[in-house]
């Protein structure tokens, strides 16, 4: 891998502390609904994904119109816990600011809605510190290619001159077919033996350690 110019960051769990809050989101969503409370563990196992897709992964027998009931009650719920952002991982903002002076072109990938990361950006007065973003609902959710390869379209730049970072398998895989290099980061949504099955070049601790890998 050659020195990399584009690095494209994960929200949810690799950034920002929301995995608790989206699980708890999606619960409560499914109570709304009379649907099948998913135990936190199997609401976390989704996330990541655009919001589409985890309904299909958690309630894949659900006719459309209790799918629509249920995605705008996750989004209520959320967007009413979301007035009080989550807090970025201890080292996140610092790292991110480093990595920027350092010249990195950095960008978003996300499973989040466009409105959803739009949002959250303003909220933690990061509108327009990344230079780029790709959201599920623009384009095709994780673990297809697609958003990574927009991105590297974007910017001119090949694949292996970028590195992707997330906290679940779905980013790695997404690199994966990308032909991207990854690293995943071991405090977020999924475990560390599910993250070392997609070939990352390294699982961190903590975003900060990322410097030894560029």
């Amino acid at each position: 891998m050659t020195t990399p110019k584009l690095l494209i960051f994960d929200w949810d769990g690799t950034l920002c502390d929301s995995v608790d809050r989206i699980a708890t989101c999606i619960r409560l969503a499914a109570a709304d609904n009379n649907l099948e409370i998913p135990s936190y563990a199997a609401a976390s196992n989704i996330i990541g994904l655009g919001l589409k897709e985890c309904i299909n992964e958690l309630f894949p027998s659900v006719a459309q119109p209790d799918a629509d009931r249920f995605a705008a009650s996750y989004s209520a719920h959320f967007r009413r816990q979301d007035q009080n952002p989550c807090a970025f991982f201890p080292g996140v903002l610092e790292t991110l600011k480093d990595l920027r002076a350092g010249g990195y072109i950095l960008a978003v990938a996300t499973g989040k809605s466009r409105a959803g990361l739009d949002r959250v950006l303003a909220a933690t007065g990061l509108v327009g510190f990344f230079d780029g973003s790709r959201c599920a609902d623009e384009t095709l959710s994780k673990p297809h290619p697609l958003m990574l390869e927009e991105l590297l379209s974007q910017f001119g730049v090949k694949a292996n001159d970028a590195i992707m970072v997330g906290d679940t398998e779905f980013d790695l895989a997404m690199a994966k077919s990308a032909r991207m290099p990854a690293i995943g980061v071991t405090y977020g949504a999924h475990e560390l033996d599910r993250l070392l099955r997609h070939d990352p070049i390294a699982c961190l601790d903590s975003l900060s350690d990322i410097y030894l890998y560029l």
